[in-house]
């Protein structure tokens, strides 16, 4: 059981205990002195990030819902699952590898989302590994689930270590396919559903992001930042200028971009963005060994949703740091490319670490 701050309701586990497409879901919790995350394995998602703030309290920095059964009910957002076997968009849904032109789901009409109509957020993944500081869990892609070439093996393990929690995935194929995964955690480190993120200051080490046309697919360009809205080179809010009149926050409804962190994956982590809730003093530092990373300022959460603890999802109340390849780099020959083969191995990994400022 997840305990939440103060007399907030505790998570229950039986709540996350049911059975889909045969097989079992629950809730695992693993916990040390300074974190306890709760994730299910439906969508392999964070549910429950809880931490201490300025003042020693324990507050949940995740967004997310109190049983399966509202994770199914919901408008699909993708509340801190894993998103694959794409994650972002690509297209008009269509790309070609080796010759072979694959068509996927437009489910963003008009492009491909997050890995399609169901992908792996709406999955049941196995359970391999579960203690106190460390679960993994494993799903197997069908050669042609929603589009995709190649039978793809994947395994993600959420791993704490005293103030972080590390996420590492590995992924391997029998047949060239393109491969982007990340977490989709919703954050506001106040507290989740405790107002707008809009005073967060947040800082991204990326001195360029890559501008999309009106359905948010990159124009191939790899944009500086300076003089833009875009330019987090130095800690600012993210509400400084996201009502900016400039055409790319026109286009996403306020952030929901890519920044290029690096022109390939790297083999080591390097911190990508840091950001810090203005209320409770605690700080998120994100790192990656991986080339981008997209921010997402909730724009389209509407408050539709009861959340956790009896909140609302309302508008700009949580925001996103998916560290990712880019978007629709299977039809983008310049950006780092996101084809796996035969034999080769997929390996990435991302930290989120908790500090206070």
């Amino acid at each position: 059981m997840a305990q939440a701050q103060g007399s907030l309701t505790p998570l229950e586990r039986n709540a996350f205990q049911t059975e889909l497409d045969y097989r079992k879901t629950d809730l695992f919790v693993l916990r040390n002195e300074q974190v306890e995350v709760a994730i299910t394995n439906y969508g392999a998602r964070i549910v429950s990030l809880l931490v201490n703030d300025r003042e020693g309290k324990k507050t949940d920095v995740i967004t997310g819902f109190s049983s399966i059964q509202e994770y199914l009910e919901a408008d699909e957002d993708y509340q801190g699952a894993i998103v694959g076997r794409y994650a972002n968009r690509i297209a008009k849904g269509r790309f070609s590898l080796d010759g072979t032109a694959y068509v996927l789901a437009t489910n963003n009409a008009p492009n491909h989302l997050h890995g399609g109509l169901k992908g792996f957020s709406n999955v049941v993944w196995e359970v391999l590994e579960s203690t106190d500081t460390k679960l993994s869990l494993f799903y197997l892609a069908a050669d042609g689930e929603e589009g995709y070439p190649g039978a793809l093996n994947v395994t993600v393990t959420y791993t704490l270590q005293d103030q972080s929690l590390l996420i590492s995935f590995e992924a391997t194929t029998d047949k060239a396919t393109v491969v982007n995964l990340t977490n989709h955690s919703y954050f506001n480190l106040n507290g989740q559903g405790s107002g707008p993120i809009l005073g967060h200051t947040l800082q991204v080490a990326a001195d360029r992001y890559t501008p999309t046309d009106s359905t948010s697919i990159p124009t191939g360009e790899l944009a500086p930042v300076a003089g833009t809205p875009f330019d987090f080179r130095e800690p600012k809010k993210i509400g400084a200028a996201i009502e900016t009149a400039h055409e790319q926050l026109t286009f996403g409804g306020g952030y929901d971009h890519n920044f290029v962190l690096a022109d390939s994956c790297r083999p080591d982590l390097t911190l990508a963005a840091v950001a810090t809730g203005d209320r409770t003093g605690i700080r998120l530092e994100v790192l990656t060994t991986e080339p981008g990373i997209q921010l997402y300022s909730g724009n389209f959460l509407k408050g539709k949703h009861t959340i956790k603890y009896g909140l609302k999802d309302e508008h700009r109340y949580a925001f996103c740091l998916e560290t990712q390849h880019f978007p629709d780099s299977p039809n983008q020959p310049a950006f780092p490319s996101t084809v796996l083969q035969p034999g080769d191995t997929y390996r990435t990994s991302t930290v989120f670490r908790f500090t206070l400022a």
